[in-house]
């Protein structure tokens, strides 16, 4: 041991003693709210299930539309061949029909069969000739005064169905570095740290881009695996492809005209007046340069630290989010996905929620072995209030 006298300076000490500004904390970088959805659904969507495959009921009104099969000659009476539809069942006799491009009003006069529909044309106005494929709607009920009750109808609702997915993160440091002092700080906390946000983002991952499916359902290990938005919505917009239908001069193109059309056509069609979108980069960059006074930041309580910006629009108001996960996932970059969160519910299997499980080690290892453990699914109460919009690459037509 050297002895020294006087002043002591910094450039004295070698690194063993100096860390020379070395983080004596580990950092994590992380995106900011690495689970949106899961916080989300965690503020009230969230229901226990006591079996591992779970179902809901979806049903809604049908719209009760018949399309012509050949044209009819405004001379024409009696009956109108129509294309094969479960709508027809409901012009029963005495239903209104009205002929949408030319507005006649019709008066059904015997139930509608398979592909023929019996009328009473021109009731009070004038007889229009009936263009081939012409859109028919009923419009009411008009019936006779003193006359008999009705032909009976009615529809079914439809069952959709769901499975729960098993979920495990394991994390394990050996007894002998869970005993060793580290400048990083406690590297079980930190392992412990990590592995919380690693099964939180596997999660809200499947919740996006999983898909159902059961592997060796019959026997007593079977896998099953939830299914995502992605791979659960049919109200899908490709710009890619569908970019004509809302203003663009090309594949990946759609201006902010196209955009507002497409929120008053499609996405505000359904469901609450109030929906939240989830957007890569891209898209988020093209609703940036739209007009600013539709903006407008909004911070939804007990939202776990989700940051919204309100988009107005006279067919309702988006609630954007990007996404911090769409800029790790290829693909996602040009992608939009809203959800109508009244209509969404975060499933779990009763008493295996997210929990820590302790000391999962083998008995004879010399190791502290630990992990978190959750069996949870996504539920889809309906299916056209939400939507997925694709390949949406520029914001020009």
């Amino acid at each position: 041991m050297a002895a020294i006298q006087g002043l002591r300076g910094s450039g004295e000490f070698s690194t063993d003693f100096r860390p020379k500004n070395y983080r004596e904390l580990f950092t994590l970088m992380e995106p900011n709210g690495n689970a949106p959805l899961n916080a989300l659904l965690a503020m009230g969507s969230s229901e226990p299930t006591d079996d591992p495959e779970y179902k809901n009921f979806r049903d809604e009104l049908p719209d009760r539309k018949m399309t012509v099969n050949g044209a009819v000659a405004s001379t024409s009476t009696g009956t109108i061949t129509i294309d094969a539809s479960d709508d027809n069942k409901f012009a029963v006799n005495g239903s209104i029909v009205v002929n949408s491009e030319t507005g006649e009003v019709m008066h059904v006069t015997a139930d509608t069969t398979a592909t023929t529909l019996t009328v009473t044309r021109n009731i009070g106005g004038t007889t229009h000739q009936i263009a081939d494929n012409a859109e028919l709607f009923i419009a009411g009920f008009a019936a006779q005064e003193g006359g008999s009750s009705p032909t009976a109808i009615s529809f079914d609702a439809t069952v959709a169905s769901n499975f729960t997915q098993i979920f495990r993160t394991a994390f394990q440091v050996s007894n002998t570095l869970n005993s060793t002092f580290l400048r990083t700080g406690d590297k079980m906390d930190e392992a412990m740290t990590k592995a919380l946000k690693l099964h939180m983002s596997d999660i809200e991952r499947a919740m996006f881009f999983g898909v159902k499916h059961e592997s060796n359902g019959s026997t007593a290990q079977p896998t099953r695996f939830t299914g995502g938005l992605l791979n659960s919505l049919t109200n899908v917009v490709d710009i890619n492809t569908d970019y004509a239908t809302y203003g663009g001069t090309g594949a990946g193109k759609m201006p902010e005209e196209g955009f507002d059309s497409l929120l008053i056509s499609t996405i505000f069609k359904y469901g609450s007046k109030q929906k939240i979108a989830f957007v890569g980069e891209n898209v988020a960059n093209h609703l940036q340069q739209y007009g600013k006074d539709r903006w407008q930041p909004t911070a939804l309580e007990g939202a776990y630290g989700v940051n919204l910006t309100r988009y107005n629009t006279f067919a309702g108001d988006l609630m954007v989010h990007l996404h911090p996960q769409f800029r790790q996932v290829p693909g996602m970059k040009n992608s939009m996905i809203i959800v109508d969160f009244p209509y969404l519910s975060y499933r779990y299997l009763e008493g295996r929620d997210t929990q820590l499980l302790e000391n999962r080690q083998s008995p004879d290892a010399d190791s502290v072995k630990h992990e978190y453990l959750t069996e949870c699914g996504l539920e889809l109460l309906q299916d056209k209030v939400h939507a997925y919009i694709k390949n949406w690459t520029t914001r020009t037509a």
